[in-house]
């Protein structure tokens, strides 16, 4: 804000230097990535897809029921666990390097805004003049670009919601026949053009909930992007470069107050002032600064990946006990994740008594009980021989509509079925039976289910 109260346009200088080149490269992959994974299949399955409203999840192109919600659940948590514990360890360089808004807005829109309107400089003076045919034409080509990214942003993840095959459905046959999903689309085209032409800082140093975990997580062990204050102010703080000077003999601190880490920064923050919400760890001022430094003659780093500790004991980065509680649990909750994946089943069986109806008593002292089943098949293969053994008594399952029944690929299978057992094998009124789910002579699934008996037999 200004002295007003009022928003202060931010107008970053272009960066450069060596650990924006390695951003640049790190964008590039995970643009690729972000935009290529829905239209990639792996066996007829979408490489990434989150269809919610029709409960058809592929990660990694393999499929996910709601069924496997509780997967979903451990990696959720697993994730906020690893947040919590890099953020306390390297403050918020996920912001800066990873998150999709600062990828966007600082990879994408602006080089788009550096192309067309030029540098911080000339970005400023078209601000400031008169609306003539350079301003507008500057500005609704650069208008017109933001709006055409926004839209084709929308479809990339319209592309995750519903299947980059039904998109492709949707685009050959027009708006018009899909009227409701193109106004949805359009809306959320909208709000990318209007998060990335206007709001755009905002939804880090406002929006954004992550920067104010920051105050909690960090401490004075956290390496974050910092100013090395002792170095740079000295006795005599920070002053103007003077040709040959000896500023050490004069106790001036190495910072010339030549301001090129405020201007490059895209949240308008001075790093000088310490650790602030607002700074995402792009490192741009660290490449700002060393540029100068190196001109000056003068030794890099004075911005650079420090912890307090070490600008003011000069002491190494230490893997503290905080960090090694995060980790510790981290690499249970990752072992029992892991788990779960590798006794997830290929199908999902769930064989219920049907309600309200009581045993039959049957020749031969045999009670029976009728159930409802359902199998839901989690994999790209058709399960055509599937039936039913009971493995914990001696018994029988019929089915009441086949024998061999038949669950489609990424389908399901319902139907009715008996389960008969001798009364002499009933322990109780109530009794837990095991009951295998079977594909030919291959063991699918096992489940268990109450059976009920007469209650002279408990």
């Amino acid at each position: 804000m200004n002295d007003e109260g009022k928003r202060a346009w931010v107008y970053p200088k272009k960066p450069d230097g060596r650990f924006y080149k390695y951003r640049t490269r790190l964008t590039w992959f995970l643009l690729i990535f972000l935009i290529a994974s829905p239209f990639i299949h792996i066996n007829g399955n979408q490489f990434m897809m989150f269809n919610v409203l029709g409960r058809e999840f592929y990660i990694f192109g393999q499929p996910f029921w709601p069924q496997d919600f509780y997967l979903g659940v451990m990696a959720m948590i697993i994730g906020v666990l690893f947040v919590t514990l890099f953020t306390s360890a390297f403050g918020r360089i996920f912001c800066g390097w990873i998150c999709p808004q600062t990828i966007f807005m600082e990879m994408v829109f602006r080089k788009i805004e550096y192309g067309i309107e030029g540098d911080r400089g000339a970005q400023m003076r078209l601000d400031k003049q008169e609306w003539n045919s350079e301003k507008i034409r500057k500005k609704g080509l650069k208008w017109f670009l933001f709006f055409l990214i926004s839209f084709g942003i929308a479809n990339v993840f319209l592309a995750y919601l519903v299947g980059s095959k039904r998109l492709l459905q949707y685009v050959t046959e027009g708006p018009l026949e899909n009227l409701s999903t193109f106004i949805a689309l359009l809306i959320f085209t909208g709000v990318f053009y209007f998060i990335f032409s206007w709001f755009r800082e905002q939804v880090c140093t406002i929006a954004c909930p992550y920067g104010r975990l920051q105050g909690v997580l960090l401490d004075k062990k956290s390496v974050v992007v910092a100013y090395d204050h002792k170095r740079g102010e000295r006795t005599q703080g920070r002053s103007k470069f003077k040709k040959n000077e000896d500023r050490a003999a004069l106790g001036k601190g190495d910072c010339i107050d030549c301001l090129q880490c405020v201007n490059v920064c895209p949240t308008g923050i001075d790093i000088r002032n310490g650790t602030q919400l607002e700074c995402i760890n792009c490192t741009a001022c660290i490449d700002a600064c060393d540029i100068i430094m190196e001109k000056v003659d003068l030794p890099k780093g004075l911005i650079g990946f420090y912890s307090e500790e070490n600008i003011e004991k000069e002491e190494k980065v230490r893997f503290n006990p905080r960090m090694k509680g995060f980790a510790a649990i981290l690499f249970v909750l990752v072992g029992i994740l892991s788990g779960m994946l590798f006794i997830r089943t290929d199908v999902e069986a769930t064989v219920l008594r049907l309600p309200g109806q009581l045993y039959e008593t049957q020749d031969d002292n045999v009670i029976s009980n009728v159930y409802t089943f359902k199998l839901i098949n989690k994999t790209m293969s058709t399960f055509d021989d599937v039936h039913f053994e009971l493995l914990s008594h001696d018994g029988k399952i019929e089915s009441v509509t086949h024998d061999k029944i038949l669950v489609p690929e990424k389908g399901l299978a319902e139907g009715t079925l008996f389960i008969k057992i001798p009364k002499a094998l009933l322990k109780d009124e109530k009794n837990s039976v095991e009951i295998g789910i079977y594909n030919g002579e291959k063991l699918l699934e096992t489940t268990n289910t109450n059976f009920m008996g007469p209650r002279s037999f408990r």
